[in-house]
């Protein structure tokens, strides 16, 4: 068992105890074990047995629970109180806004035990009746429960990423390699996603016989042209059917409706089923147009871009030179900033912008005035060791309710550039957004916008903003918008990316990595500006050093 499966069960164990109103000293004493082991940097599974008690962070009590894990694979305390609490119960852990004690008077105190039943209550208003419970509280419960339902069964494509060789593989091993291939949401490269899409060139007679395993997935639809399963880990599995043209099937089943609606009216006398080649590059050339890459079927706009043969060329993970937007263990990360600098260079990276969290955010660890100073001083010395590689100093500073950042101008003239990021009291009107936004941007220090909605996919709904004039308002001041690569927010949308390029608005791919394997991310933020049409020239991340240098110069002389 991994550490982070341990620590998921500890931190599980916790919130149940407390959900159960057991003694809050015992399950914080799991929490604390939980957050140990996860930033733990060596597996317990390969540590002595004799040596884990003497582990910083694991007593007898814990020792003897995580031993038990790593003999069984489970732990008894564990599966009692689950076994023990109601299901529902166990699922309104999902729901935003409601921790364990919050739980514990749903279930106790009024009588609740699945989600629906909880949102028919707050229909009804009744939870207002309760100590914990105002009337804003409520609402917020209602709208989380509201955004959990709607999302049910979808995933991130990063989730997907993970899975898909698998299923891939296997129905190219059951069907033959030349008559499967994948297609819809995932092929276009959408940020979520609620079905995983194939094109199969068999009948559905064929098909059915080879789900009939042991443990099969259910068939939920079924037409003369697909089957839909849904398989065990909850994703739904669709199956084109019956079809003959592998090229026909993919553009037909690959681009959304208002693309492929364009370019029916755009090729009217166009027969996708005299296509004889394996993939649909053959419809582009028999429409006479260059090839539109899956990503960009989505809206009528890029196919007439194609007619005027003005495709953009795709900004590719390759050419990313750079980490933007980093934190270490100076605030909230898990590494050194030697660490994070190190494996920046084994990947081949030219510079890192260390961007730790400001003072603002305690919760975080945010660098004080004095750390700043000792953070600077330790970069000074970091690039003297590793040049040509080379750290800029930063710092994701917080957006105050006014608008203002959280540091005077004394620290803020001490950085290479700023990341301003909204971390706080993030219900806000629309207008409420855009003012303290705007103000920021409009703050000359301020160098790129961060997650500039603090959307969380599938969890989290970003703040309301009006898209058009914040990328307006960057354009006036020079203000790098940033993609955050992380999977959960890839955030500015993609579909604003084209907008900001019109505008001469710089973006930036940047990974928000808290530790080393954080870099990962950057492809999924590669993938995502795809979408929107993004080429290096226009990704701040994709300049080397010395372009780096330059236009932080340049830009310095405008602003100031």
């Amino acid at each position: 068992m991994e550490n982070a499966a341990i620590a998921d069960n500890f931190s599980l164990l916790s919130k149940l105890m407390d959900i159960h109103g057991e003694n809050s000293f015992k399950s914080k004493t799991y929490s604390i074990a939980a957050f140990n082991i996860e930033k733990m940097p060596v597996q317990l599974k390969e540590t002595p047995r004799e040596k884990l008690f003497s582990i910083k962070g694991i007593g007898d009590s814990i020792g003897r629970k995580v031993i038990e894990m790593l003999d069984t694979g489970r732990l008894q305390v564990l599966d009692e109180i689950i076994a023990n609490t109601p299901p529902g119960v166990i699922e309104m852990m999902n729901i935003k806004g409601i921790g364990p004690k919050k739980i514990h008077t749903i279930w106790k105190e009024m009588g609740i035990e699945s989600i629906g039943e909880l949102l028919y209550a707050c229909n009804e208003n009744r939870l207002t009746l309760y100590k914990g419970f105002g009337e804003k509280t409520q609402q917020n419960v209602q709208e989380s429960i509201e955004f959990y339902f709607q999302n049910q069964g979808h995933f991130l494509y990063a989730q997907l990423n993970e899975i898909f060789p698998q299923i891939n593989n296997y129905l190219k091993k059951i069907f033959s390699p030349g008559k499967v291939e994948v297609t819809g949401r995932y092929r276009r490269q959408e940020l979520t996603i609620e079905e995983l899409e194939f094109v199969v060139l068999e009948t559905n007679e064929t098909v059915k016989p080879k789900f009939q395993t042991a443990q099969p997935p259910d068939l939920l639809e079924e037409n003369e042209r697909s089957l839909l399963f849904k398989l065990k880990n909850g994703l739904k599995l669709r199956l084109y059917t019956g079809g003959s043209s592998m090229a026909a099937e993919l553009f037909t089943t690959t681009g959304s409706d208002e693309f492929l609606q364009a370019f029916n009216s755009s090729f009217p006398d166009l027969h996708y089923n005299q296509q004889e080649l394996n993939n649909d590059t053959s419809v582009f050339e028999k429409a006479g147009i260059p090839y539109i890459l899956p990503c960009l079927r989505e809206t009528s706009v890029i196919l007439e871009r194609a007619k005027q043969n003005r495709l953009p060329e795709l900004i590719q993970t390759n050419d990313i030179r750079a980490i933007i937007h980093s934190h270490s263990n100076w605030s909230d990360g898990t590494n050194s900033l030697e660490e994070m600098a190190q494996e920046c260079i084994n990947r081949g990276y030219e510079y890192l912008v260390i961007s730790d969290h400001s003072q603002t955010a305690a919760y975080a660890n945010g660098l004080k005035e004095d750390r700043i100073l000792a953070q600077h001083k330790q970069i000074d010395e970091l690039n003297q060791q590793l040049t040509p590689f080379k750290i800029f100093k930063s710092i994701e500073s917080d957006i105050l309710n006014d608008g203002s950042l959280d540091y005077p101008e004394t620290v803020l003239k001490t950085f290479d550039l700023v990341i301003a990021s909204v971390h706080s009291n993030l219900k806000m009107t629309e207008e409420k957004a855009m003012s303290r936004l705007l103000k920021a941007i409009e703050n000359p220090f301020t160098t790129i916008l961060g997650h500039m909605t603090g959307r969380l996919l599938l969890s989290r709904n970003g703040y309301p903003v009006d898209h058009k004039k914040i990328i307006d308002a960057c354009s006036a001041n020079q203000v790098v918008i940033e993609i955050n690569a992380h999977p959960r927010r890839l955030d500015i949308d993609w579909r604003w990316i084209d907008y900001a390029m019109e505008r001469g608005v710089l973006l930036s791919i940047n990974p928000d990595a808290h530790f080393p394997e954080g870099f990962n991310d950057v492809k999924f933020g590669v993938l995502a500006a795809q979408k929107g049409g993004l080429i290096k020239e226009n990704n701040l991340s994709s300049f080397s050093l010395a372009e780096f240098e330059t236009w932080l110069r340049n830009r310095k002389k405008v602003r100031f």
